[in-house]
């Protein structure tokens, strides 16, 4: 069967349309053509795919080095995205993904953020828990030049603790210390990639501008994060069961719409380690 890749709109996205499962692993030549439209498009989707967590994984593999941390999921490669603390005992850090992300900017240790995650759709929430995505590719080449000149230098803190206050403005002393067990990370806020593109680094853990004032800090970061993900530039993904998408964490921040804790909501996630650092 002929696989078509189709442009979704807006700056990000496309759907792959005629590829089944066991074709994933069945022909070699997909991971290339994949990667190539990743590439091009950042998001892709896949309707209707129906994984299996053994194939998911097996497949992501193909792509890079899988991240094999504990995932509450007993494949390992799995990560189960879910508020439900029975099946996912870190579930109250997930609500910071309600905020624009990159993966990985605060690690534990010198890891590179992720190259690439994948989520099959388990479960869906009745209200709420759509998947939205904006480049910050695009928001770099629409920077016009002065921009581009005035933001090179420029250095950002991201820290946990600044997603997490998102979420939790008034946090006990024992949260508070628990987020400041993870380090700091600085990174340039352009982002100059191994191909040659350069992206800006955005997002909840964008804590403030190294060497500028808080109030001018946020309002620049803000500024920035708000024209990247402006509603005609985001591609909005409504799941379906099944559904599968994977996205370039290098170039693409993302955030879920809300969902209440009770929600039935469950994604599973693979991650593809990185291979570059944010320079």
């Amino acid at each position: 069967m002929t696989i078509t890749i189709d442009k979704l709109g807006h700056e990000v996205g496309a759907e792959v349309i005629g590829l089944a499962p066991d074709r994933l692993l069945a022909d070699d030549s997909i991971p290339a053509i994949l990667m190539t439209a990743l590439e091009e498009y950042g998001v892709l989707v896949f309707r209707d795919l129906h994984l299996d967590p053994e194939t998911q994984v097996a497949f992501c593999r193909k792509l890079g080095q899988v991240d094999t941390s504990p995932g509450h999921h007993p494949v390992e490669g799995i990560y189960r995205v879910s508020l439900d603390t029975s099946k996912n005992s870190s579930a109250s850090y997930l609500r910071a993904t309600f905020d624009w992300h990159i993966d990985g900017c605060t690690p534990e240790d010198d890891a590179y953020p992720q190259m690439a995650t994948m989520l099959t759709a388990k479960a869906v929430a009745a209200s709420g828990g759509e998947t939205e995505f904006a480049s910050t590719y695009k928001a770099y080449e629409n920077l016009t030049a002065q921009e581009k000149l005035t933001l090179a230098p420029l250095r950002v803190v991201h820290s946990l603790e600044a997603s997490q206050r998102l979420v939790t403005a008034e946090p006990t002393p024992e949260q508070l210390s628990a987020w400041r067990e993870r380090p700091t990370k600085e990174h340039p806020l352009i982002w100059t990639h191994k191909s040659g593109r350069r992206s800006l680094v955005l997002g909840a853990s964008t804590d403030h501008v190294v060497d500028m004032s808080p109030d001018r800090s946020r309002a620049l970061l803000d500024g920035l994060l708000a024209r990247c993900a402006a509603p005609e530039r985001v591609y909005t993904h409504q799941w379906s069961v099944g559904d599968t998408v994977i996205w370039d964490n290098r170039g693409v921040i993302h955030r879920a719409a809300p969902y209440p804790a009770d929600s039935p909501r469950e994604m599973l996630r693979t991650t593809v380690l990185g291979e570059e650092p944010i320079r």
